[in-house]
């Protein structure tokens, strides 16, 4: 039966610092004492999120091409979200990238409106499922959260993953809304948060975590500190589960536009 191990990275980021952000994540995943299948960086790890500064990456630059080395280094897949030039704006794109060099991507959906990141960031179009371990997995970025009906599981995703930068005076939020998109859903959430002030002077304190589908905690980061959490599932757990508890095949029908 399908397992799949994951390394979640909760740090704090420098301010439009790449090169700096960039050793400082791979010395913390030098400290992997597992392998894992799967790493889960914060959103806009290699910047902070800047949407409103020039610190966009071409297509092919340099945090891509970091990603790239990280993944055939620790043979997994390496995921997180990146800033990466459009035209006179910015993608915010989770990047997937696998150890065999191959690239895919799903651009940021929902922009936070109150920090403006329309203006600046051209949104996704596609809801996108990747596969992984006999895993699928629904990517999100971070305001996305908020938006049930986006991530509504039509039977075709086992996990849906969130990496983020989420402040800490909304982290409640946070932390209610992990857990109701895992039992609504019924799948695994995993959510990675950063933690430290931005240059904004947002204030995060984490809050990476995984649920299961009945929104229970299976590990959680502690709260300000630079953390891997690392831990296994397995789908077994979660096909038994859905078989004794059918819920989603009571699901309303809709078609999204």
């Amino acid at each position: 039966m399908s397992t799949l191990t994951l390394t979640l990275v909760q740090s704090s980021l420098h301010w439009l610092d790449k090169s700096a952000n960039l050793a400082m994540l791979d010395k913390q995943l030098e400290a992997l004492t597992e392998k894992p299948d799967l790493i889960l960086l914060p959103e806009t790890f290699a910047t902070g999120f800047a949407i409103n500064l020039d610190c966009a990456e071409p297509e092919n630059g340099l945090v891509l091409t970091w990603l790239k080395q990280q993944a055939k280094k620790h043979n997994a897949v390496i995921a997180g979200s990146v800033l990466v030039a459009q035209g006179n704006k910015k993608a915010n794109r989770f990047y997937w990238v696998k150890a065999c060099g191959e690239v895919i991507y799903y651009d940021k959906r929902h922009l936070f409106r109150l920090g403006n990141e329309g203006d600046y960031v051209l949104a996704g179009s596609e809801r996108k499922v990747f596969e992984i371990n006999g895993f699928k997995l629904l990517p999100q970025v971070c305001y996305d959260l908020r938006f049930p009906v986006f991530q509504r599981n039509k039977n075709d995703y086992d996990i849906m993953v969130n990496v983020a930068n989420w402040p800490a005076v909304r982290r409640p939020v946070w932390d209610t809304l992990l857990a109701a998109r895992a039992i609504e859903n019924l799948c695994y959430v995993v959510g990675v948060n950063r933690i430290g002030e931005d240059g904004n002077g947002v204030a995060h304190n984490g809050g990476t975590a995984v649920y299961n589908f009945k929104g229970e905690a299976l590990a959680k980061a502690a709260d300000n500190t630079e953390q891997l959490v690392t831990v296994t599932l397995e789908k077994k757990h979660l096909e038994t589960f859905k078989a004794a508890f059918p819920a989603y095949l009571d699901a309303d029908t809709f078609t999204l536009t």
